[in-house]
């Protein structure tokens, strides 16, 4: 794996914003040694924060944080610094949001766990052509039960609720959050 430091230009700030501490220190290291100034914050208050009183160039915001939407962090880093390259990362790979996302000023979406190497070349891609596809995509069996086990937390782990907003039968609901995670 190449991590030589990168030609960033002038600016070559990064605000991470994570939850995982542990993601965050990993992710926050491995881009120190490309070449980034990085600026951590482990809440949606603490990004803010950030990205008002120094809007970095960069930026890999967590979709779902503890304290709110990362949502709201892209949109006052884009209203503080329009040119800033911003890439949105989930545990929970969703259409819509990654719309959303794109929509307020993303340039790229990334489901955990994203390395170093794809988040670089996310932040770093120029809208001249499509990125290359994922070395280690999802299987089709592993997005339908990451889409459950979202749709679970929503529902805040009510089964019946979230059998019903699935249509599906709450016993089937039942076999399928007691097996583990497909790969």
């Amino acid at each position: 794996m190449n991590t030589e430091p990168l030609d960033l230009g002038d600016d070559n700030s990064l605000l991470l914003v994570d939850d995982d501490e542990a993601f965050l220190r990993r992710l926050a290291k491995a881009m120190e040694k490309r070449g980034f100034a990085v600026e951590m914050a482990d809440s949606v208050a603490a990004g803010i924060a950030i990205a008002t009183a120094r809007p970095p160039a960069y930026a890999v915001v967590d979709l779902r944080l503890e304290d709110g939407n990362g949502l709201d962090v892209v949109e006052r880093l884009r209203a503080q610094r329009p040119e800033s390259r911003i890439v949105v990362l989930t545990g929970y790979g969703a259409i819509a949001t990654a719309v959303a996302a794109v929509k307020i000023g993303a340039v790229d979406y990334l489901a955990k766990p994203a390395d170093a190497t794809d988040v670089t070349n996310a932040l770093l891609a120029r809208n001249d052509g499509l990125p290359p596809p994922p070395e280690n995509p999802m299987s089709a069996d592993r997005v339908r039960w990451e889409h459950i086990q979202r749709v679970y937390e929503l529902c805040d782990r009510n089964v019946s609720e979230t059998a019903r907003r699935l249509s599906m039968h709450r016993r089937t609901l039942q076999r399928i959050l007691a097996k583990r995670s497909p790969r």
